[in-house]
């Protein structure tokens, strides 16, 4: 939930359904991927996630010095390698600020199966990795009008 963690940090409470809706909207997009580690005191929220249209990706919790670890970072690499190389993934948003992920999207880049990167973190705590990369990218508290719980979307979208 690094998304979550990184909205927060800007005061920004993310509507996950208003999200969904707006990656929809915005990028036309077909699957809305949601990787995360599975903790069953969050199941409400898997299933509401799920509910809204989500398809969820789990990774086994494990647990270093009393905290939970749901690394995600190579089962999206390779969950979104095999969609393109199967043909299921024409374009790609991913919602990341990690530097981890800079290869993927170089390589979704060079192929034209791009379509944006969208950075949970404020422009100073992006990865210089991502920003370097010359990829459409756009800051999540430049577009957060449009699914911030505590503010009210605009009338059209000028993204």
């Amino acid at each position: 939930m690094n998304q979550e963690k990184a909205a927060t940090a800007q005061n920004i409470e993310l509507d996950y359904q208003k999200f969904f809706v707006w990656l929809k909207d915005k990028y036309g997009a077909d699957r809305v991927y949601y990787f995360v580690g599975f903790m069953q005191k969050f199941q409400e929220r898997y299933d509401f996630l799920t509910e809204v249209g989500y398809t969820l990706v789990f990774k086994e919790v494990v647990y270093s010095g009393g905290k939970a670890k749901g690394n995600c970072d190579a089962d999206l690499v390779v969950h979104v390698m095999r969609d393109y190389y199967e043909g299921i993934c024409k374009k790609a948003v991913i919602v990341s600020s990690d530097g981890d992920y800079a290869v993927l999207v170089k390589f979704l880049s060079e192929r034209g199966a791009l379509q944006t990167v969208i950075s949970p973190a404020a422009p100073d705590k992006c990865s210089i990795l991502l920003k370097r990369l010359k990829i459409s990218m756009t800051f999540l508290n430049r577009i957060a009008e449009h699914f911030d719980k505590n503010k009210k979307a605009p009338i059209q979208d000028g993204t």
